[in-house]
């Protein structure tokens, strides 16, 4: 028979047990396929426990942060390794390969700005042209608005002359009789006539 001891007394009972005994140790396993229900079960439905919406909506939104932290750092250690086996695969060509485009990139941005330089002059250049040509053209402009109304000033002194010219040949109450009489001593024919040859006869006096 073999004499089977428990996990609690298993070193003492090691010690004090026959040099020709089996020991054997009770395992505490799982249940097979074919085992029945365990009475204290029997009946029990399994009901899943309560989800919280909010809880959820929470944790899925960590899950979807935790997997892109994820998979940046293994794309970066994936990176990491790859680049470190590269460098040990070709040694001293990747140094020269990196000296070379440090180089390449020094003389990018040396003629970079270069360019800026010049364009930042053009640019100066331009816009005091244009500045220029606005205060040119203000000028030109508050002259021509200094000449028009110099003008309109000059015709109406000349409308105000006309008119004061105009005002003694005015019929008033004073000289009524007068015109009167001027009007009918000379008396004046505005009809005329054309003949075939389109000549304009105008006839002065009355008949």
């Amino acid at each position: 028979m073999f004499q089977v001891i428990s996990g609690r007394s298993g070193p003492a009972a090691r010690l004090l047990a026959p040099r020709g005994a089996v020991l054997v140790e009770a395992v505490r396993g799982r249940k097979s396929r074919t085992d029945p229900v365990a009475k204290s079960k029997q009946g029990r439905i399994k009901v899943p426990p309560p989800i919280d919406p909010v809880e959820m909506v929470v944790l899925k939104e960590r899950y979807s942060e935790y997997m892109l932290i994820m998979r940046a750092l293994r794309l970066e250690f994936k990176e990491e390794v790859l680049r470190k086996k590269y460098e040990e695969e070709t040694g001293s060509l990747v140094a020269e390969k990196v000296r070379q485009e440090a180089q390449e990139h020094s003389a990018l941005m040396a003629w970079n700005n270069q360019e800026n330089l010049r364009l930042l002059k053009l640019r100066i250049l331009r816009i005091q042209e244009e500045t220029e040509e606005a205060e040119r053209k203000k000028q030109e402009a508050a002259i021509e608005r200094e000449r028009e109304q110099q003008e309109f000033i000059r015709e109406k002194e000349k409308e105000i002359l006309q008119l004061q010219e105009d005002v003694k040949n005015f019929i008033t109450l004073d000289n009524l009789d007068q015109r009167i009489e001027e009007a009918l001593d000379n008396p004046k024919n505005y009809n005329f006539a054309i003949d075939k040859e389109g000549r304009v006869v105008h006839q002065t006096m009355l008949q």
